[in-house]
């Protein structure tokens, strides 16, 4: 088990240190530090899901004292490490800010002006298509009208 668990978090770091070197370049940075934050947690909650489970397995087998000590040197063991890895990925996340906001920077002059040139066709379609909207809901209130009376009393 000790090792499974070493193995998931060298695993994690890896793929945190591949996808970090991949994420500078893309848009998405501040999602993926949220994503691989977001994945810490949740390994750090499964590994206690995990140590809790096994403790109550090992008391049905009437191993507890073992079993406990065991359990609580494995947390002493891996709860620095998971630590070290969240404070890691808080790292991470302070120094991507700049990056992030040099970004929304240079987008945001892209998609104002981009929703500026879109909003009035959209405004524009509604208005026309409003009408076709309003015939149409008369039309099927009138069929379900008809359809009602065509029923049978009850």
């Amino acid at each position: 088990m000790k090792f499974s668990l070493v193995a998931t978090l060298l695993v994690v770091l890896s793929v945190t240190h591949g996808s970090e070197a991949r994420s500078l370049v893309k848009r998405e940075v501040q999602a993926e530090v949220d994503k691989i934050t977001q994945l810490l947690k949740e390994m750090s909650a499964s590994v206690t899901t995990a140590t809790q489970d096994m403790v109550e397995k090992m008391k049905t087998l009437e191993m507890t004292n073992t079993a406990q000590t065991y359990m609580e040197d494995s947390r002493a063991k891996i709860q620095p490490l998971v630590e070290k890895v969240q404070a890691e990925a808080v790292k991470l996340q302070e120094q991507v800010k700049p990056f992030i906001s040099n970004i929304e920077e240079h987008i945001r002059p892209l998609t104002d002006d981009f929703s500026a040139q879109v909003q009035p066709l959209a405004d524009n379609f509604q208005a026309q298509v409003k009408p076709l909207t309003d015939i149409m809901e008369k039309f099927l209130q009138q069929v379900m009208e008809q359809s009602k009376a065509l029923l049978p009393p009850q």
